[in-house]
């Protein structure tokens, strides 16, 4: 298949691979690092995949884990997106236990309207994290 084809699988992100490839980015905090340190690798590995032809960035969704910067999928999107030109984006798994799913449709087609034809909306329902958390009322009340 020539490069410059488009198809329903590939797109048009030019590559040689016989299969589509992606890379999948939890946006790890390594040892000594910061959570800006991550997400600034985060946007290096993006362009490396891009200009190497991989055809998705899937950014996972993970909460309460020191080592994983990747809580906010959209936002974390939204990020690469101005960052990259041609790549496709996508959430691996928002879990929609912890998000009010009309808040993800509406942050999704915002996303798509910033980046038209590049963004996968990718959902699970795995448990909500297994960290206490408070409720919302409890932070208003002390």
């Amino acid at each position: 298949m020539p490069a410059a084809a488009a198809d329903e699988i590939r797109g048009t992100t030019p590559g040689t691979a016989p299969v589509p490839l992606s890379v999948l980015d939890l946006v790890t905090v390594g040892a000594g690092r910061t959570a800006s340190d991550a997400l600034r690798t985060s946007v290096d590995i993006a362009r490396l995949a891009e200009s190497r032809g991989f055809h998705r960035y899937w950014v996972a969704e993970h909460h309460s884990m020191p080592g994983v910067a990747s809580s906010s999928p959209a936002v974390i999107l939204a990020h690469l997106a101005a960052h990259t030109e041609r790549i496709r984006l996508g959430s691996g798994g928002v879990m929609l236990p912890n998000h009010a799913p009309l808040v993800i449709a509406e942050q999704f087609g915002t996303l798509e309207a910033m980046a038209p034809g590049r963004i996968d909306l990718g959902l699970g329902r795995a448990p909500a994290p297994t960290a206490p958390r408070r409720p919302p009322c409890a932070a208003a009340t002390g």
